[in-house]
């Protein structure tokens, strides 16, 4: 009798300066995705909350840093004219529980407008990958981009002084 081999083998190695985006719908993904596309950076968001696959995003974007963007039911009901219910988006938060474990950034967007979220992505972006220029782009400063200087969001400083 053979022994059966996994399904998935080990993922691949990250994409050198690939920033990986995932969240819960509505929490602003795609808006920050094309922020910081616009900004040079090499993102890309992937749809890891209606994956049962839990590390997908790993497989899929092969970022170097991934950002998780959260948003609770009630603020993702005013972003988006949907009927996401409480379990769905639970089931959605499960489906995200690998990627949580594992981002470098993490932002709750409920309290964010679109240009303070995208401000806080590129100021750990800024710290987690100095001197990255991106593909064939400057990446931006972060005074270039309107950074205030005000406290990260969550545990941000934690991580980036853990890695």
């Amino acid at each position: 009798m053979s022994v059966p081999r996994p399904l998935l083998g080990p993922p691949p190695p990250p994409v050198r300066g690939c920033v990986g985006i995932v969240g819960v719908c509505a929490s602003g993904k795609s808006t920050l995705e094309r922020g910081l596309l616009q900004l040079g950076y090499n993102a890309r968001q992937c749809g890891q909350e209606h994956s049962y696959i839990p590390d997908m995003w790993r497989r899929l974007t092969r970022p170097e840093v991934l950002i998780y963007l959260d948003a609770s039911p009630r603020v993702a009901r005013r972003r988006r004219d949907m009927r996401l219910r409480g379990s769905d988006h639970a089931a959605q938060r499960e489906r995200l529980a690998h990627a949580r474990e594992h981002c470098h950034v993490y932002i709750d967007t409920d309290a964010f407008s679109r240009q303070q979220v995208l401000e806080e992505a590129v100021r750990a972006l800024c710290l987690l990958l100095p001197g990255f220029a991106g593909t064939g782009a400057t990446r931006p400063s972060a005074a270039s981009v309107g950074l205030r200087g005000r406290p990260a969001v969550d545990d941000l400083t934690q991580r980036v002084a853990d890695l």
